[in-house]
Parts: C-alpha cells; sequence; structure tokens
C-alpha cells in the first residue's frame, strides 16, 4: 500500500512505510474520514500519536495545521522511518519522535497536555485496551477537552470500565473500528 499526505501543506508527499510487517498503516479512506470527523479542530492542536509506525496520522495532523506532535514508538524502524517522513514532508520542526514504551509512557507524569492522542497498536494483542485503560488512570495527559482516539479491528472492540473517559462514538470502515473517547465533565453538585 502507498502512502500519502492527503491534505494540507504537505498534499501529495509520498511517505516511506515501516521495513517488515510490525505496522498496519492507515488506509486513505480511514484517515480521510478521522480528519473529516474533526474538520477545523485540528488547527492550532497539539497530538501525541502513541504507536506511532509509520506516523501517517500524525503527519496528516501537521499538514492540516496541528502545531506540535509527539511522536513514539518501542522499535527503532518506526521511529526512523517517522523521522525521514518529517524531513520528507518538511514538518520535522513541530515535532518529535522517540522511542518508549506506550504503558510506561502513558503512566508517566504528564510534561504536556494533548489534544488528541492516538492509539493505534500492533492488533489482538489488548494492547488498545491496556493503554486506554493507562491513560483513563492518568488523564491529566489530556486537554480538559480532549479526545482520545482508538483504531482497532472491530472484533477487538469490548467495553472497558473506565474512571476519566466516556466514549463519544464510534466510526466502522470496512475492518477499522474508530473509537472516540472524551474526558468526563464533572459537574459541581447543584
Amino acid at each position: 500500500m502507498s502512502l500519502r499526505v492527503i491534505s494540507g501543506s504537505a498534499k501529495g508527499r509520498k511517505l516511506k512505510s515501516v521495513p517488515g510487517d510490525t505496522t498496519r498503516p492507515i488506509t486513505d479512506r480511514v484517515k480521510e474520514a478521522l480528519f473529516n470527523i474533526l474538520g477545523g479542530d485540528v488547527i492550532d492542536s497539539v497530538w501525541w500519536d502513541v504507536f506511532g509506525g509509520t506516523g501517517a496520522v500524525g503527519i496528516e495532523a501537521l499538514s492540516r495545521g496541528a502545531v506540535f506532535v509527539r511522536f513514539t514508538d518501542l522499535n527503532r524502524a518506526p521511529i526512523d522511518t517517522i523521522k525521514e517522513n518529517l524531513t520528507a514532508t518538511r514538518l520535522a520542526s513541530r515535532a518529535e519522535a522517540k522511542r518508549g514504551d506506550a504503558f510506561s509512557l502513558l503512566a508517566a507524569h504528564p510534561d504536556r497536555q494533548f489534544h488528541y492522542i492516538y492509539i493505534a497498536p500492533p492488533q489482538y494483542k489488548e494492547m488498545w485496551s491496556q493503554a486506554l485503560t493507562r491513560l483513563d488512570a492518568n488523564s491529566g495527559w489530556l486537554t480538559e477537552d480532549g479526545w482520545a482516539i482508538i483504531q482497532i479491528d472491530p472484533k477487538e472492540y469490548k467495553e472497558l470500565p473506565l474512571e476519566n473517559l466516556e466514549q463519544l462514538e464510534q466510526r466502522r470502515y470496512g475492518t477499522t473500528l474508530l473509537v472516540f473517547y472524551e474526558k468526563k465533565v464533572i459537574r459541581p453538585l447543584a
């Protein structure tokens, strides 16, 4: 599958794939749908692409006006690929790419807040639920109106007992399910 930036300042630029089969890049159809849902809210937003892979989602966000994206991945090959893709799209100045274990990073003390945290881990390993549970326990990573967005195979989905996050909606595109979560609004007692 050939990867490219769909819209924005880097529109049409090709992205390199991560060597091997450790990542599953997002399809253009799902990426287009995701950014249509978010619309103009991407402009001036801050993202964390937790399981960075090729960096396609975060790079699309930067191309469409996000001010900063943090990319993380456990392995060196994806991080190297993300850095190459950031250079090729001329978006590297507004991003950081670093190696690290997603679960340890999500459990760490937040060093900044994000409008969007994108979680698209390797499939069928319960990693999405572990990551979302860690984020729920440490929701300071998200801004007050921030969203966590999960990308999984629909067969993987299950309800999770969450304290600080609540599901907004789900959108299915073939074998890809996007699930959107936001911080629960705590209303003062009347």
